[in-house]
């Protein structure tokens, strides 16, 4: 109560003081129950208002109030010490955890070593159970009296000296998580596993040594090898899906420039750091290169920007003197100066970037119900056995440690433990033969169960580029006259519309024009042979009549000679060609649909219409579609979300299960559950039909494993479940529960 109220007091002191947050990755989680115990010891450093850790990514949020006291101390009663990162991450490490910044140099290096020693362990493990397993093979099948007593010694202890290595090197991560849980005076998971996997050890070394001693005859190191790899086996899935999601964090802060051109008061250029940047600064950006921070043009200059993954905009955009330009869009015309508004923090891609980390670190219902029952069952487990010992020990002494080691054999939950996972990884490798890639595994279920599915348009819906939808001849010379004169214009120029034209006319033989030149963001311009000057672009550039009302709904370019309008020529996106069949499958299977969009009103409504959509949502910022997917989720709906842009990379984190197209951005990808390597829609419905199968799967594993275990386990604690039945019962349910979720893997 007293920390509480400490707490509550660090609260309302810097009510009125603005907070810093801080990043740290944190190695050692294993459990659901290590990240309520890092929160409390975060929140137990002075100066810090809140503290998360995401047990999925491993990240920590510190907030910690800026403008406290220093570190030396309180002074005049203004609060308590201000921390630093060394004192964050001494207190996560006191616990015995490891923990650095997370933008820190050198972390990815530290994920891969991390990485590596967890295949060693791995590929250990692998190798000694199956020689182990051999060994243990002729005690299994031979009559009574087939082996000599020398011969099976001998078995004994060569499978003895190569579970050595299993347990001292392999088993190690559960032996330190439990010496650490008893150190800080806790219970995780990996206690009861240290203490199944040394008991087994232990007993059966001392049966290997003396049998017919206190341990008995039986020996059961082909159980616990087994036991550990299975174990290893899923422990690498999961660090490997939380490396690629760290290494795209980090690489998010790496997609700016480092460096920007400024412009210095006597007319020089000078490279400079981004982070050196101030308001007012002015900065030259060359074509191709990204804007270094969030500005606005200075007269005289005009380019062409593309902000499809920060804004939605499917279109580049003209920019002129005045206009604002974001930091991240891409500048795609000539070189340009712009002044700097906000650097750093205050730009609108640095708010995208802490927007995704505040939807990464929400914890659904789930997370916080295992945290809740995770300390409880693992109580109930350690004490079961101890109570068996206890009892046995009074019944019969000579039996008590093996029907202890009964007991933790049955309870260890093997094939509960795999009951979920093998399925998982079952239809995973399904699903990967179809170029849909699950990065987290947990989300086929939610896949399988979500009844809301919302889209991006721009790369999702639709294929990311124009495409030619009309032509309007306007003069009497016709297309004879201006198809070829029109194609050559467009072949030399790399804008998106030419392009598109381009890509419509394939056969056209272009006409052979002079002098062809490029005027930036206006359109193309060259001379044919009878010294006619042809002009191909905007419609002030090629001579046509000023667009007039509200802004048109395609993208327009114009063709003239000797300024008489030739064509005129209309663009859109190009709708997918399987949208409209998974929009109808998901419609038929009783899901609805709506589409988030950040594009202009009158475009996302045309491609509602055209799949015929249950709803749209135009001109939505990344805060509007978070909003509305975690409105849909407040009224108990599931949400799928679709997307495949930065800007949708936040309510990819925040919806039940996120799909990212295979073209759209590293980010979107990092954030989602599945990546559809393949662009084809089709496949997303193919993916949650075999969800559905695997949650069938799942369910019949679990009835399997908890029928086991409520048969065994009274078997055990009445003593009449023999070690060696007890590992051959596990190893038995564990393969029943495998070779039932491999039925997935025929897709």
């Amino acid at each position: 109560m007293t920390n509480r109220k400490a707490r509550a007091g660090v609260a309302e002191q810097t009510a009125a003081v603005n907070p810093n947050e801080s990043m740290l990755v944190v190695d050692g989680m294993y459990c659901a129950a290590c990240a309520p115990t890092i929160e409390a010891a975060l929140r137990g450093v002075p100066g810090v208002i809140e503290a998360e850790v995401n047990g999925a990514t491993h990240r920590a949020r510190v907030r910690w109030a800026q403008g406290l006291t220093p570190a030396a101390g309180p002074s005049h009663g203004a609060g308590p010490a201000m921390p630093n990162i060394g004192e964050l991450v001494h207190a996560i490490q006191a616990l015995g955890y490891r923990a650095r910044p997370a933008r820190a140099e050198g972390a990815r290096a530290e994920r891969r070593t991390e990485q590596r020693r967890a295949l060693w362990r791995l590929f250990v493990a692998g190798f000694c159970m199956m020689q182990v397993m051999m060994y243990a093979t002729p005690a299994y099948v031979a009559e009574p009296g087939e082996i000599t007593p020398d011969l099976e010694a001998l078995l004994r202890w060569a499978s003895w000296l190569l579970t050595i290595p299993v347990v001292l090197f392999c088993a190690r991560p559960w032996f330190a998580g439990a010496w650490r849980d008893l150190r800080a005076r806790r219970i995780g998971m990996d206690v009861p596993v240290a203490l199944g996997i040394a008991v087994t050890f232990v007993a059966s070394s001392g049966a290997t040594a003396a049998p017919g001693g206190v341990f008995g005859h039986d020996v059961y190191f082909d159980s616990l090898t087994m036991f550990v790899f299975f174990l290893l086996g899923g422990r690498w899935l999961e660090l490997r899906a939380r490396s690629a999601t760290l290494g795209a964090l980090d690489a998010l802060t790496q997609r700016t420039a480092d460096a920007a051109q400024r412009l210095r008061e006597d007319g020089a250029l000078e490279s400079v750091a981004v982070e050196d940047l101030r308001a007012g600064d002015r900065v030259r950006v060359r074509p191709g290169q990204a804007f270094p921070a969030d500005g606005r043009l200075e007269p005289g200059h005009t380019t062409q920007v593309d902000e499809a993954l920060l804004t939605g905009e499917s279109l580049p955009l003209s920019r002129a003197g005045g206009d604002a330009v974001l930091a991240g869009s891409v500048n795609l015309a000539s070189p340009v100066l712009a002044r700097v508004e906000r650097v750093g923090d205050g730009t609108r891609y640095a708010q995208i970037v802490a927007l995704i980390e505040r939807a990464t670190f929400e914890r659904p219902a789930l997370a916080r119900a295992a945290d809740r029952v995770a300390q409880p069952f693992l109580w109930a487990v350690l004490l079961l056995a101890a109570a068996a010992a206890a009892v046995w020990s009074l019944i019969d002494p000579s039996r008590s440690v093996w029907v202890a080691v009964s007991v933790l054999i049955v309870t260890c939950p093997c094939a509960l433990s795999l009951a979920t996972p093998s399925a998982l990884l079952a239809a995973t490798g399904a699903l990967a033969r179809r170029g849909v890639l699950v990065q987290r595994l947990a989300a086929l279920e939610n896949l399988a169960q979500a009844d809301v599915f919302a889209f991006d348009k721009t790369g999702t819906l639709t294929e990311g580029h124009l495409a030619l939808r009309d032509v309007r001849w306007l003069d009497t010379r016709g297309e004879r006259a201006g198809r070829a004169e029109a194609a050559a214009l467009a072949g030399a120029s790399l804008h998106p519309a030419a392009r598109a034209l381009a890509a419509a006319w394939p056969g056209v033989q272009p006409a052979t024009l002079q002098h062809i030149v490029e005027h930036a963001g206006r359109g193309m311009e060259g001379v044919d042979a009878q010294g006619r000057r042809w002009r191909l672009g905007a419609a002030a550039f090629a001579g046509a009549p000023a667009p007039t009302g509200t802004q048109p709904a395609h993208t327009t370019s114009w063709l003239s000679c000797d300024g008489t309008v030739v064509a005129c020529f209309a663009f859109d996106e190009a709708v997918r060609a399987d949208a409209r069949p998974a929009i109808a499958a998901l419609h038929d299977d009783g899901a609805r649909t709506l589409l988030l969009s950040g594009d202009r009103s009158d475009a996302a409504q045309r491609i509602g219409r055209e799949l015929a959509l249950g709803a749209v949502h135009a001109s939505a910022s990344p805060e509007d579609k978070l909003a509305r997917v975690a409105m849909l989720q407040a009224q108990g709906h599931r949400v799928a979300m679709v997307g495949d842009g930065i800007n949708d990379a936040p309510v990819l984190a925040r919806a039940d299960v996120s799909v990212a197209m295979g073209q759209g951005t590293a980010l979107a990808r990092a954030h989602a559950d599945l990546t559809l390597l393949s662009g084809r829609l089709g496949d997303l419905i193919a993916a949650r039909a075999l969800a559905r199968r695997m949650v069938r799967v799942v369910r019949q594993n679990l009835a399997w494993a908890a029928l086991y275990n409520a048969a065994c386990v009274p078997l055990a604690l009445a003593g009449w479940l023999p070690p060696w039945a007890a590992g051959l019962g596990m190893a038995a349910s564990s393969l029943l529960v495998v070779l039932n979720a491999q039925r997935l893997r025929r897709g």
